[in-house]
């Protein structure tokens, strides 16, 4: 018996084994890499300008924003240089630091291997990336619309950045091989066809990231953007991301087409000016000037897509300081 048992359990450690080892070495697979050379045009150029900046908010995470101001702005001088940290004090399993995207850091990255990275969650090495860039988003987008960001990130003003390797705790250096996934890239819709448009822009834009409340890095199950996602703030306090449903009390179930615009634009008018943040009051990470740069018929496409949100009653204190 007691040889049966020795046996058993030497069996079982060579099975776990080789399937940390298949998971380290096999694994992030998501398909041949075939090869791309996007043709750089003026309206590619302007469409990826307009996405990395106002829709996919690419520069949100990539360049460095100013805590000390409301929705923290984008500091002059940092677009693109990566560097940004998100671990343990925001509750990641580990440490993760944006990429440097402007050409002093992808410079040397393909086509391809740009569009990978975005669009399933692997590195130029081969190494699978933190969904913190929201990349199973990113990969049902259209194609062409990736390819323009591309495109865009070519024109960034190189800055000279060198970022710190990010870090998964464990078991998330194991769990993080499996993440990346083959890319299921989409047609745009019709830009008339509001709701569809809308879903489209909502998905790319990683709404339901931040607007779904998690546990152990997946949304709560029937309470999809519900609101309630935690974001300890640089500042102080803890903000909460907010019930974006159709409920009538909790969520934005009153809120009209032109409100919801409202919202947004009030960020871009030209009399706007970001409140100065002093230590303990309320801020948020929703960086509102980036997406109020959107146009009007998107935001407008996205509030017809939000229409047909169920509502969920969930009552969501936008920021406390302990």
């Amino acid at each position: 018996m007691m040889k049966i048992i020795k046996v058993f359990l030497l069996l079982f450690v060579i099975s776990i084994v080789s399937f940390l080892l298949y998971i380290k070495l096999a694994l992030p697979n998501v398909g041949e890499m075939e090869y791309l050379s996007v043709k750089p045009t003026a309206s590619r150029l302007q469409r990826g300008k307009y996405l990395a900046n106002h829709v996919c908010v690419c520069v949100d995470c990539h360049s460095t924003r100013n805590w000390n101001e409301f929705s923290g702005p984008l500091l002059d001088g940092t677009l693109g240089k990566g560097g940004e940290v998100f671990d343990q004090r925001f509750g990641f399993p580990g440490s993760f630091y944006s990429k440097n995207i402007t050409p002093s850091g992808i410079g040397d990255w393909t086509d391809a291997e740009v569009l990978r990275a975005i669009a399933c969650g692997v590195s130029k090495n081969g190494n699978a990336l933190f969904p913190v860039i929201p990349h199973p988003h990113f990969g049902q987008m259209d194609k062409n619309d990736l390819e323009s960001i591309i495109v865009y990130l070519r024109t960034l003003k190189p800055i000279e950045n060198k970022v710190p390797e990010s870090k998964a705790d464990f078991p998330m250096n194991f769990v993080i091989n499996t993440i990346p996934k083959e890319a299921r890239f989409s047609n745009k819709p019709n830009e008339n066809d509001a709701v569809a448009y809308g879903g489209y822009l909502f998905n790319a834009a990683s709404c339901s990231e931040c607007h779904s409340k998690q546990e152990k890095g997946k949304p709560i199950e029937g309470m999809e953007l519900a609101g309630g996602f935690e974001f300890p703030m640089v500042t102080g306090g803890i903000a909460r991301s907010a019930n974006i449903t159709q409920d009538k009390v909790t969520g934005i179930g009153k809120w009209t087409e032109a409100d919801f615009v409202r919202r947004f634009k009030s960020y871009t008018d030209s009399t706007y000016v970001p409140n100065k943040i002093s230590k303990g009051l309320f801020n948020t990470v929703m960086p509102w000037t980036m997406y109020g740069g959107m146009k009007e018929q998107d935001l407008k496409a996205i509030y017809a897509y939000l229409k047909t949100i169920k509502p969920i009653h969930n009552s969501v204190e936008k920021f406390t300081n302990p």
